[in-house]
């Protein structure tokens, strides 16, 4: 942008070919912080008070100003949404909308903000999350953050990830080796001392992968805890995340020059919820990031952050910061009658403080304003339902192609499916299952929690296992599960096989030799494995909840004049006999 001036009463955009003004009434007062400008000009977000109420507009390059308008039509909800009809030269009116009421995906959420409007424009973005494949996964987290930073780069944007370097001493280590040390050290004020991190990268498909080195992300085990259970000190590695997530921008000068401050950063789950309120609190008070917006995409509320509120003084916030993580148990919810319920609650911070709240589905941004789905924010996230949406994710259609998979031993499409039941046959011989083309081989994929309904199918597998059925689970987790699935695999040495643990080509390879693919989960924000299935011609059975409901369509066999329609199979309640049914 060649020029910004803001006054009381004038703001001018200047930008060639069109200059744009809007001159707001005498009862509205502009907010500065809440500009957003790029650099030639081609959009500007404006924010007024006009007396209790709030409405956003925007000025595209082609130019709306306030006073040329003949109509503003306020029919927003909480002031988001609003049309307006110029009459132009020739005297036609001109009717747009100037701010989208919803989003189709995440990289149009992204792009809602900060959005090219010509060839050759790049946006800074900045994607903040725990794990992110290759390098880490424990979910569909990694798969998201490994696979959406690509998409986005192949738009235009200028793209980093930001997500810790895990080292355990295992073979795994050398999927950093393409990441060098860039040769930059920061130290982060938190938890009453002084922390040093370091900042290594690697530039693959478009993106800057930013992986921040600490001793604390040194240990065996996932990135959040091993056969014990979670790590003790997960606040304070995912603490160094978020503020170290906040400074790569301004210090890594990769490519040659830094990121800046004009940054959209879009955070992932509690791990990296501090980020919105760090931007808030300890940057834009000293005008930095003024112009940086943030979209927090929950993946799966039941996780939060919450820790005891003593260790507020850990994060390195203001004290006046307090209330954005303040938090209260329930009396229900309480150990002991002299407990308080006093704590912190990292999501919540992020919920109060970013600027846009995306989750992984439709159908999981409605349950989480519910008290069953909420998990005791709903209140919270009910208040914010004006910048609440929710986008199915997706998945990446050339790592999970069965016409090209390379961990799969055979190809098939969907013009030619005879790879598959070659792939059915190879899976058998792999586990020593006894090889037969005409037995329904069931499959499951994911951790052993309450979460998945592994109880479920604890419940039913006796019953199961009297018809003639073969099943193969893949999972980690649980201890007690393990050790089930143990036991389960040598009470059925023909009929079942339990893998512990996770293998990326195990997934692969029973998501193309499975008939079916069972996913009983008690809630699912959004869920892969059913699309993957979906795009292997394996059939998912799903409880319907969340994003199984959003994206397996039940099938009708009466549809289309009896030859049927549908993807998959879902079911409800969640208990044994209708999973059977």
């Amino acid at each position: 942008m060649e020029a910004l001036q803001i006054s009381c009463t004038v703001v001018t955009c200047k930008s060639s070919p069109t200059t744009t003004t809007f001159k707001p009434r005498t009862s509205t007062s502009l907010k500065r912080s809440n500009i957003f400008s790029t650099s030639n000009g081609v959009l500007l977000s404006l924010k007024t008070s006009i007396t209790d109420r709030e409405i956003r507009f925007r000025c595209y390059q082609d130019g709306i100003s306030i006073s040329d308008a003949e109509e503003i039509d306020g029919k927003d909800k909480d002031g988001i949404f609003m049309t307006y009809k110029k009459k132009t030269d020739s005297g036609v009116s001109k009717i747009g909308e100037v701010i989208a009421e919803s989003v189709a995906d995440i990289g149009e959420a992204v792009e809602e903000v900060v959005k090219p409007k010509a060839a050759g424009e790049t946006y800074n973005i900045v994607v903040v999350s725990s794990e992110a494949v290759p390098y880490s996964k424990t979910g569909g987290l990694g798969d998201v953050c490994g696979s959406l930073p690509i998409a986005l780069a192949a738009r235009g944007h200028r793209v980093m990830v930001v997500s810790p370097r895990y080292v355990n001493g295992s073979a795994s280590d050398k999927i950093y080796k393409g990441a060098l040390d860039a040769q930059c050290r920061i130290k982060i004020p938190c938890f009453e001392a002084e922390h040093e991190v370091a900042f290594f990268h690697e530039y693959r498909e478009g993106v800057d992968w930013v992986f921040v080195d600490h001793p604390s992300y040194h240990r065996p085990g996932n990135p959040y805890g091993d056969q014990f259970g979670a790590y003790g000190d997960n606040q304070f590695r995912f603490t160094l995340l978020s503020h170290a997530a906040c400074e790569a921008p301004l210090v890594l000068p990769l490519g040659g020059f830094t990121y800046g401050e004009k940054c959209m950063f879009l955070v992932n789950d509690w791990h990296a919820s501090l980020v919105p309120v760090l931007l808030a609190s300890k940057y834009r008070p000293y005008g930095v990031y003024k112009d940086a917006r943030s979209i927090l995409a929950i993946h799966n509320l039941a996780h939060q952050g919450v820790e005891p509120a003593a260790t507020y003084k850990n994060f390195g916030l203001p004290a006046e910061w307090h209330g954005a993580l303040e938090w209260v148990f329930p009396t229900w919810a309480r150990t002991h009658a002299l407990d308080t319920g006093e704590a912190v609650n990292i999501m919540k911070g992020a919920i109060v403080t970013a600027d846009r709240i995306l989750t992984v589905s439709k159908g999981y941004a409605w349950e989480i304003t519910t008290v069953e789905g909420g998990y005791g924010l709903d209140g919270l996230i009910s208040s914010r339902e004006s910048v609440l949406d929710g986008i199915t994710n997706g998945i990446d259609v050339d790592e999970w192609d069965p016409s090209s998979d390379v961990h799969i031993p055979f190809h098939y499409s969907i013009d030619d499916l005879s790879g598959k039941q070659e792939c059915k046959a190879a899976l058998q011989k792999e586990l020593g299952l006894p090889v037969r083309p005409d037995v329904p081989l069931i499959g499951f994929i994911g951790r052993l929690d309450y979460q998945k309904g592994i109880d479920m199918i604890e419940a039913a597998m006796p019953e199961l296992m009297m018809d003639d059925v073969q099943f193969i689970m893949l999972g980690s987790g649980n201890a007690r599960m393990e050790d089930w699935m143990k036991a389960t695999e040598a009470a059925y040495k023909d009929k079942y096989r339990g893998w512990v643990g996770f293998s990326v080509p195990i997934s692969h390879r029973i998501t193309a030799g499975a008939d079916i693919l069972l996913m009983p989960s008690r809630f699912e924000p959004c869920g892969l494995n059913q699309l993957y299935a979906m795009r292997y011609g394996t059939i998912p059975v799903v409880h319907c909840t969340g994003g199984l409901r959003d994206t397996v369509e039940n099938f009708d066999p009466f549809a289309n004049e009896g030859s049927g329609k549908g993807t998959g199979w879902t079911f409800s309640p969640l208990v044994k006999d209708p999973m059977l049914g």
